[in-house]
């Protein structure tokens, strides 16, 4: 086919342009709408829990299996494990990015059936969970008592009843996670009155499993003559705290009969007592919610939002459902900031368009141009599985001024043959097509070139520019298609020559502005020709200024911060708070108040929802606590004061006197950079996703420091670190062979000690100037001058320790030599 067909025939090149229009919405009304693309590798999360045992136990017992019979599962790249002292453990197997995460969980639950022979009974008997893990949580939403009229436990369970359920049915919603535990029956039993009736925690066991059953109680009268014939009801297990003390334990010799109440206070609470959640100081229930792969997270927010207002109405009075995170917040300023980029260059493009063509005719062909490639891409955007992000989005407004011009050529070519005296559209329009053809398929091919092999890239960037890449890719190729079919066909339908002044017709306003745009324009062209001839003369300026821009462009490439993504204000900010080992959960909720206390009435902070007994570095343990805060709207915090970075500085700093636990505060990530790690309770099923937050937390931490300045500052610190281990191996040859060294040899000891302390310090001390000065030009963060003012401080007090040896080491020398006798 002759590209004169199209134009002879146009009304097929408008249905060729229709068709791509129709596919590339129908394709945008169907994209999933995300901030960027999903890189994080598929995972799986095997858990369970083995009651009573530490955390060694469920390793040895537990992990160990699991880990031998998972190892080498089809895909696998690593796993990692975890285990708690209060009997529960999880492994998360992570997989090659593209594995379906469907068949990761089949292989692994084939491998993990294997191992189950291995493990103890009270494990075999809990089971063992194998569940996909999702990795993009969506909303974090919190169940509180304002007045406090009702407790944890009871806001746990309602929120497990009557909240979580109907949040699962929204399609695309992956897992609802709430951070409590459900309702259940405890016992405390009384060693002392147990001893007294010889009676051992086995022996209760066995009373409440032989009585506290549902059971098959079968007919009456089946088969038989007899008039009635009855189905046998059993009571069932028991409900109530009376039923549960009145299960008789053990009969005595004197007839009596010894029940559960006797030798237990039997009550109704929570499952787990390992951890405690309060949200704006009140007791409440945090839920995470997570979206599946490929869901579209704009529409899954809202039917979320619809929901809970719905939920809203029917709480008990004292109730309070709310967001404390929602990721449509970003997601809708963030692509509304993109959306308006893009018309504004849409209208900007058109308007140079036709300032250039001096013809609204010869415009509407390039704007055409543009709405038909951008449109289009969309339809490749679903046949390949990519999502509407920031990343696709930013695409399309850079290559707006690309795609309008194989059209503008077109529309030159054609007006090209005017000035040259042709008067027919058709003809003029043929002509041009005769000698462009070529040129426009050969420039959109090199232009697709340097686009397409970056799909070819692997890993964490590749994934982002292969979507990039790829959308900027297509967009030109349909340009070239749409200015070889639907272009020369609109040309001569609708373009005209200019109208000649010499014929005496009267001027249209369009041939009045070309006239007077030409006139402006030649006289540009004229000073530029002249500039030009400047530079030629004097040719040591044009190298100087080459000479100098390549010198520039090495100072920025080495001074310019790198990064994957820039940090954005995400509005919300997480802290880890970690209490001394061995602290009980009582002291952390102490802890853990105190911090509340100190950063409550910070104006930047809408809510906050604080969890003891479980840290983001430490995971379930009862010195761990974590806080999610979240920050008022962006309109709300217009100021530099209020931007994240500094309500981050401002919580340091109002919690800087805190000396009971250890503070890590960071904000959310823009980007999730690795798989999901999870939350487990008691019972070993997940909980929350907060692991992820650490990793990506770490990641958006680690990226942007990247740089010549960060490394000479860790080379440094490196360097004190590896002579304080020197010095401290010397210490232990000495200390091995103290015991045949006298008073004299500890002397000389302890005077080298302090020797080699002196410059461990004052190397130190240098160290921590030029870690000051490099975070002052913003190269490293203040966490690692933190570690160089840490070390520092550590060299010190070793060296007023080795003084005082020294001065022990001459009383001993002096006793040594018969002083003081």
């Amino acid at each position: 086919m002759k590209l004169r067909t199209f134009i002879d025939r146009p009304i097929l090149a408008c249905v060729i342009s229709v068709l791509i229009l129709m596919l590339g919405l129908i394709s945008l009304f169907n994209l999933p709408m995300e901030q960027y693309p999903d890189i994080a590798p598929p995972t799986v999360m095997v858990s369970t829990s083995y009651t009573g045992a530490n955390a060694e136990t469920v390793q040895k017992s537990v992990i160990v299996p699991l880990e031998e019979a998972i190892n080498g599962v089809e895909n696998m790249t690593y796993m990692t494990s975890t285990s708690t002292n209060n009997g529960s453990g999880s492994i998360t197997v992570y997989f090659k990015q593209g594995t379906d995460p469907d068949m990761a969980t089949i292989n692994t639950k084939n491998r993990v059936s294997e191992a189950e022979g291995l493990l103890p009974a009270e494990v075999t008997k809990v089971g063992v969970t194998v569940e996909k893990r999702q990795n993009s949580t969506l909303k974090i939403l919190t169940l509180y008592s304002p007045d406090n009229s009702y407790d944890q436990t009871f806001i746990n369970n309602y929120f497990k009843i009557n909240i979580e359920p109907r949040l699962s049915r929204i399609t695309g919603v992956g897992n609802v996670n709430v951070m409590g535990g459900d309702y259940a029956m405890r016992i405390w039993l009384n060693p002392q009155v147990m001893a007294q009736y010889s009676l051992v925690p086995d022996d209760v066991i066995s009373a409440l499993g032989d009585q506290n059953v549902e059971a098959a109680t079968g007919t009456l009268g089946e088969d038989s003559e007899n008039t009635y014939q009855y189905t046998l009801k059993y009571r069932g297990r028991y409900e109530t705290s009376e039923e549960f003390g009145n299960i008789v334990i053990k009969s005595l010799a004197n007839g009596e009969v010894l029940r559960l109440k006797d030798i237990a206070k039997v009550e109704l609470g929570a499952q787990s007592y390992a951890y405690n959640s309060e949200i704006n100081g009140h007791p409440g229930a945090t839920c995470m919610v997570s979206q599946t792969a490929g869901s579209n997270a704009n529409e899954i927010i809202q039917e979320i939002d619809k929901l809970t207002e719905e939920i809203s109405k029917e709480l008990p009075k004292g109730l309070v459902l709310s967001d404390l995170m929602s990721t449509k917040d970003f997601l809708d300023a963030s692509i509304h900031e993109v959306v308006k980029t893009l018309i504004e260059a849409i209208l900007l493009v058109i308007l140079v368009v036709y300032v250039f063509l001096q013809s609204v005719r010869s415009t509407i062909i390039p704007a055409v141009s543009i709405i038909v490639s951008l449109i289009g891409t969309f339809a490749f955007l679903y046949l390949a599985g990519f999502s509407l992000n920031l990343l696709t989005l930013f695409a399309l407004v850079l290559v707006i001024g690309t795609v309008v011009d194989d059209a503008i050529v077109v529309v030159e070519a054609v007006q090209a043959k005017f000035d040259e005296g042709e008067r027919s559209p058709y003809k003029a329009t043929t002509g041009a097509m005769d000698g462009i053809a070529a040129a426009i398929v050969t420039t959109s091919l090199v232009f697709m070139a340097v686009f397409i092999p970056s799909s070819f890239m692997g890993g964490t960037s590749g994934t982002f520019y292969m979507q990039f890449g790829l959308t900027m890719a297509v967009a030109v190729g349909i340009s070239a298609i749409n200015a070889l079919t639907l272009s020369p066909a609109l040309c001569a339908l609708i373009m005209t020559p200019h109208i000649d002044t010499t014929t005496g017709q009267k001027l249209s306003f369009s041939t009045r502005f070309h006239h007077a745009f030409e006139a402006s324009f030649n006289r540009l062209i004229l000073r530029y020709k002249n500039g030009v001839k400047w530079f030629f003369r004097r040719k040591w300026v044009v190298g100087t200024a080459l000479v100098a821009s390549m010198a520039l462009l090495a100072v920025l490439m080495k001074t310019t911060k790198t990064g994957l993504v820039p940090d954005e204000d995400m509005g919300c900010i997480f802290m880890n708070v970690t209490t001394p080992p061995g602290s009980s959960l009582s002291q952390t909720i102490k802890a853990m108040s105190e911090v509340e206390n100190s950063i409550k009435d910070i104006p930047q902070i809408m809510s906050y929802s604080n969890v003891s007994g479980y840290s983001m570095m430490g995971g379930q343990a009862p010195s761990g606590g974590m806080l999610i805060i979240r920050l008022k709207p962006w309109e709300e915090r217009p100021e530099k004061k209020d931007e994240i970075n500094a309500v981050i500085a401002e919580i340091y700093k109002r919690t800087a006197n805190i000396k009971s636990a250890k503070l890590f505060v960071f904000a959310q990530p823009t980007i999730t950079l690795s798989g999901s790690a999870g939350w487990t309770n008691s019972g070993g099923a997940a909980i929350a996703n907060p692991g992820a937050w650490l990793l990506q937390a770490v990641g958006s931490l680690v990226q942007p420091l990247f740089n010549r300045g960060q490394n000479i500052a860790n080379l440094k610190i490196a360097k004190a670190q590896q002579q304080e281990a020197l010095l401290a191996f010397k210490q232990s040859l000495l200390d091995a062979g103290q015991e045949v060294n006298n008073a004299l040899t500890q002397w000389q000891t302890a005077r080298e000690r302090i020797r080699l302390e002196n410059e461990q310090v004052k190397h130190l001390e240098t160290t921590v100037s030029d870690t000051r000065l490099l975070m002052k030009y913003g190269t490293i963060n203040y966490l690692q001058v933190l570690t160089a003012r840490q070390s520092l401080l550590s060299a010190q007090l070793n060296l007023a320790s080795d003084r005082y040896n020294e001065i022990q080491g001459v009383i001993n020398l002096y006793h040594a030599l018969g002083g003081g006798c």
